[in-house]
This record gives C-alpha cells, structure tokens and sequence, in this order.
C-alpha cells in the first residue's frame, strides 16, 4: 500500500494502532510461558512423568497451530477485529480454566483453549500491523508484534516469581488457599479482558474494508490514519491487488509445484520452523527447571529467568531500531552465527557437567559459563530471528494468500514449538550436551537457508513485494534491485 512523501506527522496514529494490535503478542507470550515456573509445582502435585510433563507444557502449542489455521480464514470472512475478539475471550476461559483445574487432563484441555487464543494471535496481529502501516516504517511497527512478545514473556516470569517467592514456593498456598501456581495462570485474565477491549476501539483493516466492497469506510479510515498521506493512491492499489488476488483464487492461490504449495508458502513455513528448532522456547518454558537442575535454587532460578526475558525485551528494542535500515537478511544471518557459537559453548559447558543425586551440577566456571551462553543466546535470537520472522511473514506474501499462508506458517511455527517442547525433557534426561549441540546445527543451517532463499524486503510496499516470486514463466525481478529502485522512487 502507498503513501504519500509526508508521513512524520501520520507516525504517531499509526503507531498507536499497531501497537494497540500487537497486545495480542504481549498475551501470546505471557500465556505461553507463564507455565515455566508452574512446571515443578504442577509435575508434583500430579505425580507426573518426564513424557507426560513435557506434554502438559507444549499442549498449549497444538491449539496454537489450530487457531494459527483457522484464523487467516476466519480473518478473510469475518474481519481482523472481530477475530481479535475471539483470541481475547479464549484467552480469559483458559486462564481461569487453567487457574481451577483439579487434574492433569483438565489442565491440558484449558491449555488447548489458550492455544488457540495464541495462535489467533500470532497470525492477526502481523497481518494488521501490515496492512495499517505506511511502508517507510512498516518494519518497525510489524516488530511491535516480537516486542509485545517479550513483554508478555517477562512480565509471566516476573508474576510467576512473585507468587512463587511471596507464598514461599510455587506449591505453596497463597490467597483464598489457592496454590502459588494457579494464581500464575489466573494473572492471565487481566491482559485478557485488556486486549478484547482495545480491540473494540481499533478501526478494521482498510483491505478487508475494500475487499468486503466497502470502500467509503476504508477510505475514511486511511484518512484519518494517513491524514497527509496518498489515501486515493492507497486505495487504487488495494483494488488492484484485490482483483488480481480473484484471478489468482480461481486456480487454488497456495498451490504450486513444490509439493503442493507455492516456493514463497514454504519458504515462511521454513522461516518458522528454523525459528523454533534453534530451542528459544527451551529458555522460556523450562529455564527455572534448567537453572534449578544445575544448582540454582527455586528463588535464584526464577530471578534469572526474569533478568533473561528482560534482555529479551531490550535487544528487541534494537531490532526494531535496525529493521529499516540495515535490513532483514544481514541482521538474520548475524542473529544466525550468534545463537550457532552460543549454543555450541552451553552444548560443551553441560558436556563438563557431574552428576549429582541424579542432577547435572556444572563445576568451577562452566556454570556462569552455561548461564552467560544462554543469555548470549538470547540477546542473539532476540536481535534476529524473533522480531524479524514476523516481519518476513508479513511482508513476503503475496496479497492474494497474505491471511491463509500466515495461517499457515505460523501453524508450522506451532508445530515445531511443540516439538521442541515435547521433546526436550526426554531428550535433556538422556543428553544435554547432545540436545544443545541439536539445537546449535539448526541455528547454522539457518544461516545457509537465510543466505540462499530469503528475499530482501527492505523498503518494498507490500504490492511490490509481490513481485519476488512471480508466476512461472514470467521475468523474475533481482530483489536488491527492486529495493534501490524502490528507494529512489520513494
């Protein structure tokens, strides 16, 4: 979509719409990892295995890949606010679902609800955030949506520890003789009620405005977003792209040669896997286990995970700051080195590790080496890969397939969360050294992916990027050459 050259003036409404839709980021991430300092506590109370606690933390993430399916779809036939609705509501019935559960199987259940709420999310909020945002600062504000992450992510560990550290322990009796744990999941329905209400405020998309034949109200919601801005030029181009997406839609928009589905389709379903196979969510679900595991008390390890999610948010903060004028590929494939070197290092410091009492305790300084690799990591994943894939995601596709490749991608992204998830108490018992070392060999194959297949969409509206990948058979454009041309032509 374009704008006109007079945009400073139209920053701060922009802003402010997208930040008020990436609040579905911020529950995304606190609904994902407000389990981390419940696990111990709810593997107790349960009488629960390795396997079977594994599954009660990534459950969460099957629902995820459900919504993240069903909401491009639901998005295109209902509109993008009122599916904002929907996530917020299935948010607050699995946080007090979750909060009461009187069994493993009915905790699970709740958690399958907020999946679905956070796979609403993940797919509404960068959609957007795209279609709002003028194309000079649509990167910054599409990394809104990894911010808002962060955020959530810090303030479950930062509510977790306190409950856990105020009543005495996370399986300790706090108000009304609820147990420390379930108040972490019952803190959720605030931000759930927040984010349904600001979703009420927020205009619609003016492509689902225009897509649904009405016009006037997308005109008048660019201008009064875009009050200096090209809004006839904007709208043109939404037609046009519409009435090229028919054409397209006639003969099946996401399918192609490659087993089925476009190369631009997998090339974001392959954006997503690499971002979770690298184990972030490994320092997020499980790292006040991980932390206790190797000598750190209850306390201390929560402390620790805190102190992580707000390294989180402040490298994010540089990620947005760098988007939109260095671009995607050079800061993904530095983000990809970082987290390969820092994952090796933990992979070698847990290689080092004694056993104690049937725990791993890392002797002299491979523990602060361990911890300063984990946090390196973090800083590295952070100021690459999680802002950056959403950014990827919603700028890559093509408009005709924007809401269902997103859909699907993101449910791909959830899917190989929940196998990281699963997979990683199993895999921890038998191995750490092994089970970092798998993590550091998808970080560097990241690297190779992102230095022969992503395309650069620095500065490219989102009508221009369509262009990358062009049907089979036609010309195909030298994408750092659309983006100079795109620069110098404003």
């Amino acid at each position: 979509m374009a704008t006109g050259t007079r945009t400073p003036s139209t920053n701060g409404k922009v802003i402010g719409l997208a930040g008020a839709g990436a609040v579905g980021g911020f529950l995304f991430g606190f609904d994902s990892s407000v389990i981390n300092g419940a696990v111990d506590a709810i593997q107790k109370q349960f009488g629960l295995g390795q396997t079977l606690t594994g599954f009660a933390v990534a459950c969460a993430l099957l629902g995820c890949a459900v919504g993240a399916y069903l909401a491009g779809r639901l998005a295109d036939r209902y509109g993008r606010i009122p599916v904002m609705v929907i996530g917020g509501v299935l948010f607050l019935v699995s946080s007090i679902g979750s909060g009461f559960a009187f069994g493993v199987v009915d905790l699970i259940v709740w958690r399958l609800v907020g999946g679905l709420g956070i796979g609403i999310a993940s797919v509404i909020a960068p959609a957007y955030i795209a279609e709002i945002s003028p194309r000079q600062i649509r990167g910054r504000l599409a990394s809104l949506q990894q911010l808002a992450i962060t955020l959530g992510i810090f303030s479950a560990l930062l509510s977790d520890a306190v409950f856990a550290n105020t009543a005495g322990g996370a399986s300790e009796p706090f108000w009304f003789n609820l147990e420390a744990w379930r108040w972490m999941f019952l803190a959720c329905a605030v931000p759930a009620v927040v984010y349904g209400g600001l979703a009420l405020t927020l205009p619609e998309s003016p492509r689902y405005l225009v897509l649904s034949g009405k016009e006037d109200e997308a005109r008048a919601v660019f201008t009064r977003i875009w009050p200096q801005g090209d809004v006839d030029r904007a709208i043109r181009d939404i037609r046009d792209s519409i009435e090229s997406d028919r054409l397209a839609q006639r003969t099946g928009s996401l399918r192609g040669s490659a087993f089925g589905l476009k190369p631009i389709v997998w090339i974001g379903i392959t954006l997503s896997v690499f971002q979770q196979f690298v184990g972030i969510n490994v320092i997020f679900y499980y790292s006040t286990t991980l932390w206790r595991a190797v000598g750190f008390q209850e306390r201390d390890s929560l402390t620790i995970s805190v102190i992580t999610s707000v390294t989180n948010v402040l490298v994010t903060l540089v990620a947005i700051a760098l988007v939109d004028r260095i671009g995607r590929r050079p800061i993904l494939l530095s983000g990809s080195i970082g987290m390969a070197v820092s994952l090796g290092t933990m992979a070698i410091a847990f290689s080092q590790a004694d056993t104690v009492d049937g725990a791993p305790s890392l002797p002299g300084a491979w523990g602060p080496i361990a911890l300063v690799a984990a946090n390196l990591f973090v800083v590295c994943f952070g100021a690459s890969w999680g802002p950056l894939v959403w950014v990827l995601l919603g700028e890559i596709f093509p408009n005709s397939i924007r809401a269902k490749a997103l859909g699907i991608a993101a449910s791909a992204q959830w899917v190989a969360n929940f196998l990281i998830t699963v997979t990683f108490p199993p895999l921890a018992a038998a191995s750490l050294p092994i089970t970092y070392g798998i993590y550091a060999f998808f970080a560097a194959l990241s690297f190779v992916f992102v230095l022969t297949k992503v395309p650069e969409t620095n500065g490219m509206s989102l009508e221009e990027a369509d262009t990358l990948f062009p049907p089979k058979g036609s010309a195909k454009k030298d994408p750092k050459r659309d983006v100079k041309s795109t620069r110098a032509g404003g």
